[in-house]
C-alpha cells in the first residue's frame, strides 16, 4: 500500500502519530519494526524553537533512517515559518513538516495554536504556503472536524490547505470541543478522501484492526494514524500493516511477548534518557503492557506505584511471565471504541 508525501514515498498504511510526552526519539525508534511506515515527533512549540529551549531544541535531533516529520505548533504563519527554517538548519534529516492545527488542550488554545487555528482558513493556508515556500521540504497538516458539532468547517479548511500546495492532511474525526472523549464521527467524513486532492489519513480510537478498517473503509483513506492505541499494544501497528499487505488476521500477541517488548522499549528509553527519566515515563507506559491479562488490574498498579528503576520494573514483569507468560493478551476486551 503505497502513497506519497509530496515525493515522499510512504510503503505502509499506518502512521504513527505525535504524542506530547511518548513519541520520542527512542519511542519511535521502537515502533518502526512493527511495521511503521512513517512517523512525527511530538507537538514542537514553534516559539520554543526560535528561542532555542533545550527541550525544544532535542525534539528536533533525530536521524534520517525512515520518514520522519517535525510537527510545529504556534499561532502565527511568521514564527512557525521561522521556527521550521531553523529547525532544518540544525537537522537536515527532517523529512517534511507537519503543522498542527488540532490540538484541543487548553494551554495550546490559550495561546491561539491548535485547534484554534481552524477558526481562520486563510491563516491555515498562509502557514503551510510559507512553511513550504521557506524550506522546499513537504508540508502536511492535522486538523479536526471543527470547533464544535454546530461549526464543522474541516471542509472549508482543507480546501485552504489544498490551495497552499499541502501534500497530506490528517483528519482527526472529533471537534474541538471533544477532546479526547466521545466517538469519532467517522459518518460525517464518509468518502472524504473522494473529495481531496491529496493523501488523507484519518486519526481516532484506533485500538484495534477493525477499529483501522472501519476507519479506512467508511472515508477511503490512504493511511490511518495510531496513536494512544498502540501504547502498550505495539503489535496492532503490525496488525493492520499485514492486513493491508496479504488480507491476513494476525493473533493477538501473548503475555510473554508483550513483556519482552516492554523491556526492549524500556532499554531504548533508558538509553536515550537516563534511567531515571526514562523510568518515570514507563511508570505510564509499563501498565498498558500488561493490561487485558488475568489480574491485569493488580499487576498494573504495581508497574505504576513500584517501579523505582530498571531492576524493580523488570521484577514485576517476570513474575507476570512467569504466571501467565502463554496467556494471550484480550486487546479487544480493554478499550472503548467509537459507534459506527
Amino acid at each position: 500500500m503505497v502513497w506519497n508525501i509530496g515525493p515522499i514515498k510512504v510503503d505502509g498504511p499506518v502512521v504513527l502519530g505525535p504524542m506530547s510526552g511518548y513519541t520520542s526519539r527512542g519511542y519511535r525508534d521502537f515502533m518502526k519494526p512493527f511495521g511503521v511506515a512513517v512517523s512525527v515527533t511530538e507537538m514542537t512549540s514553534a516559539v520554543g524553537i526560535k528561542n532555542a529551549d533545550f527541550k525544544t531544541v532535542d525534539y528536533v535531533s533525530f536521524d534520517r533512517n525512515y520518514p520522519t516529520g517535525l510537527q510545529l505548533f504556534g499561532h502565527s504563519a511568521e514564527d512557525i515559518s521561522e521556527a521550521a527554517t531553523k529547525a532544518l538548519a540544525s537537522n537536515p534529516n527532517i523529512d517534511f513538516f507537519d503543522i498542527n492545527m488540532g490540538c484541543p488542550v487548553h494551554k495550546i488554545l490559550r495561546s491561539g495554536a491548535g485547534s484554534v487555528l481552524m477558526k481562520d482558513p486563510e491563516l491555515c493556508e498562509r502557514i503551510v504556503s510559507m512553511v513550504k515556500e521557506n524550506t522546499g521540504l513537504p508540508v502536511t497538516a492535522k486538523i479536526r472536524l471543527g470547533s464544535d458539532r454546530n461549526h464543522m468547517n474541516y471542509m472549508d479548511v482543507i480546501e485552504h490547505l489544498q490551495s497552499a500546495g499541502v501534500d497530506a492532511i490528517t483528519v482527526h474525526a472529533r471537534t474541538k470541543d471533544q477532546g479526547y472523549s466521545g466517538y469519532p464521527d467517522f459518518e460525517e467524513v464518509r468518502d472524504l478522501r473522494d473529495r481531496m486532492d491529496v493523501p488523507l489519513i484519518i486519526s481516532g480510537n484506533i485500538y484495534s484492526l477493525d477499529n483501522a478498517i472501519d476507519a479506512m473503509d467508511i472515508t477511503g483513506a490512504d493511511a490511518v494514524m495510531v496513536a494512544r492505541g498502540g501504547v502498550g499494544n505495539p503489535f496492532l501497528v503490525t496488525q493492520i500493516d499485514e492486513y493491508y499487505r496479504s488480507g491476513e488476521r494476525l493473533p493477538n500477541p501473548t503475555v510473554h511477548q508483550q513483556i519482552e517488548w516492554c523491556i526492549q522499549l524500556a532499554d531504548m528509553l533508558i538509553d536515550e534518557k537516563g534511567e531515571e527519566c526514562a523510568v518515570r515515563k514507563l511508570r505510564s507506559i509499563a501498565p498498558k503492557f500488561v493490561s487485558g491479562c488475568h489480574r491485569c488490574r493488580e499487576y498494573r498498579l504495581r508497574l505504576a506505584t513500584e517501579t523505582d528503576d530498571r531492576q524493580s520494573m523488570v521484577g514485576i514483569l517476570e513474575e507476570i511471565d512467569a504466571r501467565m507468560g502463554l496467556e494471550q493478551i484480550n486487546t479487544d476486551g480493554r478499550r472503548t471504541y467509537y459507534n459506527i
